[in-house]
């Protein structure tokens, strides 16, 4: 599996394959090809200012675990099903609520940054559309919110949701599917993004529970 780091592709099978033979610095790679997205999921999952903390500890924690690492599988979803197990445990810690201000704050602080050539009004128009959608979010259940996050916030497709969640890709999608009929009677302008190849669910998935 490979990804990008800035104009680099990085070949993530090849670097974890130097880690396991004693060439520990060659995590470094895999830190800057992730921390962009780790941040962002920290954020949008409700780490707020302990983001950074959180990815720090989740990278820490998927370097010691790097022996147990799936062969052949996707490190960014596995490291982001990390970085989702420590702000659950951050936020539990903390006993607090993060504030939905405070959230979109740290989620756009995270976002890139819109190019000096985007329309103003388009920007602020996105802007206030995402703003709505995770306000909207808030009034989910936990796995909805969760996997609307990895779908169309950090962009991860559907086998990738399904490796970061730990659940089967037909829970993925029944539940995406749900979450998208809610969204949609809170939002009455939602529209996931073309080509995610979800589509309104035509029945009850086999073996999946209502919710």
């Amino acid at each position: 599996m490979k990804t990008r780091e800035g104009v680099r592709i990085v070949d993530e099978a090849a670097v974890i394959a130097r880690v396991r033979a004693g060439e520990p610095e060659a995590y470094a790679e895999l830190v800057r090809a992730h921390t962009g997205i780790a941040l962002r999921a920290a954020a949008a999952l409700g780490a707020g200012a302990d983001a950074e903390d959180v990815v720090q500890q989740a990278f820490v924690k998927a370097y010691c675990a790097l022996g147990r690492f799936q062969d052949g599988s996707a490190f960014k979803p596995w490291l982001l099903s990390i970085v989702a197990n420590e702000t659950r445990n951050t936020v539990r810690t903390a006993a607090r609520q993060r504030t939905l201000a405070g959230r979109e704050a740290a989620f756009a602080e995270a976002e890139p940054l819109i190019p000096e050539s985007a329309d103003p009004a388009l920007a602020m128009l996105e802007s206030e559309r995402r703003d709505a959608l995770l306000a909207a979010l808030e009034q989910l259940t936990e796995e909805h919110r969760l996997v609307v996050t990895y779908r169309y916030l950090l962009e991860m497709d559907e086998a990738e949701t399904s490796q970061a969640l730990g659940w089967p890709r037909g829970t993925v999608k029944s539940r995406l599917n749900r979450a998208l009929r809610k969204l949609s009677r809170l939002l009455p302008g939602f529209r996931p993004e073309e080509g995610s190849g979800e589509g309104p669910e035509r029945g009850k998935e086999g073996g999946e529970e209502h919710e």
